[in-house]
């Protein structure tokens, strides 16, 4: 025992030396560098065609075709001057106007009818319930252009073609089948316990959705209202089917104007009116981001 205990006093603990590294710390170090670096390259290949928008807007127009240099040789504001100024006799406010109008109108359209569905869909009993919410979702596979024959001969015998109502009608019915999943998903994550105690208060569905789920539901409302408006404000398509007068057009199809209206294209106010247009969906997004990374993340109560 004594030999035993002098051997284990006499150990002394293992010791590195200063400057020594220890093993594996440069091969994580090396993978962490690799990684930024990759993520760095993603951002600039990402990042690069909003630059070029930005520097191309700045271009001569005999220059932006001609010189492949993000520098221009000279600055041309004049391109957002003849922005400002319109196109074929119409302001772009009027167009700024008309591309609110119908986002506005899509966003408030998706969130009410989008609401009232997932929540029939998620708490709610009723006949059929189950293959009316498959149907829903089978309509997200579902391609756009297959129903547009239908519906424009439909909005055409209404004589509602050329005006904005068969862009925000559909809205209204809860089209968008998306939406309604992530909003069924959303409320089946909130405890039935709260539903239960409205109706002993008294609280039939309708006063159950409105003083219960619909406060709980604002971070999937949010992530609604994002989407919606960024994609309604972008679109093209069905803008360019339905409407035929420009002075209904939205920012989309007025930017089609400036290679349309004469044999040369005015390729700067172009790409100047393109900036414009964009700087309404970053400031929308950037003040929901917040709640966009909510909505995605949270499924329940936070407390």
């Amino acid at each position: 025992m004594s030999t035993l205990s002098d051997g284990l006093s006499t150990r002394t603990p293992a010791t590195r030396t200063p400057g020594t590294r220890r093993p594996g710390a440069t091969g994580a170090r090396l993978r962490t560098a690799g990684w930024h670096a990759l993520i760095i390259t993603v951002l600039v290949l990402l990042l690069y065609p909003v630059v070029w928008l930005l520097a191309t807007s700045i271009k001569p127009t005999d220059e932006i075709l001609s010189s492949l240099s993000l520098l221009p040789s000279r600055l041309a504001p004049e391109n957002y001057s003849a922005a400002l100024d319109g196109i074929a006799g119409i302001g772009i406010w009027q167009f700024f106007t008309n591309s609110v109008i119908v986002a506005v109108g899509s966003v408030i359209g998706n969130l009410v009818s989008c609401a009232l569905a997932a929540y029939a869909f998620a708490r709610l009993r009723f006949r059929l319930r189950g293959p009316l919410f498959a149907f829903t979702l089978l309509t997200i596979m579902l391609p756009y252009h297959v129903v547009l024959i239908p519906q424009y001969t439909i909005f055409q015998k209404l004589d509602l073609v050329g005006t904005f109502v068969p862009l925000i009608l559909p809205k209204l019915l809860a089209t968008d089948a998306f939406f309604v999943f992530l909003m069924v998903q959303f409320i089946r994550g909130l405890p039935r316990e709260l539903d239960d105690a409205a109706e002993i208060d008294g609280c039939g569905p309708v006063l159950t959705f409105r003083y219960v789920i619909l406060p709980l539901l604002k971070p999937a409302l949010v992530t609604t209202a994002i989407f919606t408006f960024i994609w309604t404000w972008n679109d093209f398509f069905s803008q360019l089917v339905y409407l035929n007068d420009p002075e209904t057009y939205t920012l989309p199809l007025a930017l089609r104007l400036f290679i349309d209206q004469t044999s040369e294209s005015a390729y700067g106010p172009m790409f100047a009116m393109s900036v414009l247009s964009i700087v309404p969906v970053m400031l929308f997004f950037l003040a929901f981001q917040r709640y966009l990374v909510e909505g995605i993340a949270t499924s329940g109560l936070k407390g």
